[in-house]
């Protein structure tokens, strides 16, 4: 019986070096690849897009009669503007980090101009030119969360626009139609998606050539034609998408 049973342990023995010797021989099973990492957002790159908001002028638009004195009215109220920008971003840090940027656009605007004020029974007309567009080359400086972009932004405003329907009966040199000044202010921009943003923003433009205080009185017209204080700066708030590319 001691026989039989170390014969049958050396036969177990046997089998498990055989198991072992066969287990060696498999090939062995490589670790599997580490996942790739997910991409980091940033903020780098040319963009293009549109935008539309309301612009809430802040200058009186009074002028002064030398007989009268101040007279009141003929201002400009607020309206609609909208237009495009382009503009390129670099960003220093990815994910997290500063954002330097400079962008460029332009704007329709729909401003209601109120031509005459009277002062007793005699009408005086303004003759300031409409601002009938304007648009501002901006410098951006900001901090990226992830997919938010806080910012503040500054440069050159510039603007235009059409004659006063009044302006061919004044006798005297009318100043010109072209604005510029500067604008200022800031926004939020949210990256909808790795291509599409949306911003809102407000800027403060100034667009003022300093004041015409006289008016002059048109012998062949029964009106008084007055150029008055130009309109000197406007808020401007507005939303908008914009394009990566």
């Amino acid at each position: 019986m001691t026989r039989s049973f170390h014969a049958a342990l050396a036969g177990a023995a046997a089998g498990c070096f055989a198991l072992a010797a066969e287990a060696a021989d498999l090939p062995r099973r490589a670790p599997p690849p580490p996942l790739p990492p997910l991409p980091v957002f940033t903020w780098t790159g040319f963009y293009a897009g549109v935008n539309a908001g309301y612009a809430f002028p802040t200058a009186s638009g009074g002028f002064t009669d030398p007989t009268y004195g101040a007279v009141t009215g003929g201002g400009r109220s607020g309206g609609f503007a909208g237009g495009g920008q382009i503009g390129y971003n670099y960003q220093v840090t990815p994910g997290a980090g500063v954002v330097v940027g400079l962008e460029t656009d332009i704007q329709g605007t729909a401003f209601a101009k109120a031509d005459a004020t009277y002062l007793g029974t005699a009408p005086y007309y303004s003759v300031r030119p409409a601002l009938d567009y304007f648009g501002t080359v901006r410098a951006r400086l900001g901090y990226a969360f992830d997919r938010v972009l806080v910012y503040g932004t500054g440069g050159l405003a510039y603007g235009g626009g059409s004659r006063s329907a009044y302006a061919g009966s004044y006798p005297y040199t009318l100043p010109s139609t072209d604005r510029t000044g500067y604008a200022a202010g800031g926004g939020v921009e949210y990256a909808l998606t790795e291509k599409l943003s949306a911003k809102v923003e407000a800027l403060y433009l100034h667009l003022g050539r300093g004041s015409v205080a006289s008016t002059y009185y048109n012998a062949s017209v029964p009106a008084y034609y007055g150029a008055g204080k130009q309109d000197s700066g406007f808020a401007l708030v507005r939303a908008g998408l914009n394009y990566r590319f």
